[in-house]
């Protein structure tokens, strides 16, 4: 073999190497967008959920005002009162108590996050998160953790009243 040819391999091993890499790099877009799409998604029915269960906790605890939550953040809902209380010799004290129940946005490592807060009057009681991979999400899970933080959220503050 001369060095023409060893020269024209070397061109095309160049060639196959650099398409090689273009269609890579097109996969890894999609993939990319398809875990943006999958993202998005599953936010929007975990995100729904929180909302609807939360809006009821103002049924049990009158004075709670529900709000949704769309924030740099991420996305869900809220529930949160002022309570002002007089003490003896006129004083007043204002406490404030908040659940907060957030999916985080979109990041680089391709998880869903759902992070939750409470605090009841000034104290904070929790903040707990649980993260899962895309592909291996599983809505049901993240469902059983609502039905477990707001429950567990309203005896806390019941038994702080």
């Amino acid at each position: 073999m001369d060095f023409e040819q060893r020269l024209q391999r070397a061109v095309e091993r160049g060639a196959r190497s650099a398409e090689a890499k273009r269609r890579s790099e097109a996969e890894q877009a999609l993939s990319e967008e398809q875990c943006k799409r999958l993202h998005s998604q599953y936010r929007l029915q975990l995100s729904e959920y929180i909302e609807r269960c939360l809006a009821k906790l103002p049924q049990y605890f009158p004075g709670f005002q529900f709000e949704s939550v769309v924030s740099d953040r991420g996305w869900g809902g809220a529930v949160s009162r002022d309570d002002m209380q007089l003490a003896r010799g006129g004083r007043r004290s204002n406490s404030f108590s908040r659940l907060e129940l957030v999916v985080a946005p979109y990041n680089s490592a391709h998880v869903l996050e759902l992070t939750a807060r409470g605090t009841i009057h000034n104290k904070e009681i929790y903040q707990r998160s649980l993260y899962q991979p895309l592909p291996e999400f599983q809505l049901e899970r993240f469902e059983e953790l609502v039905d477990l933080w707001i429950p567990e959220f309203a005896e806390l503050f019941a038994a702080h009243q």
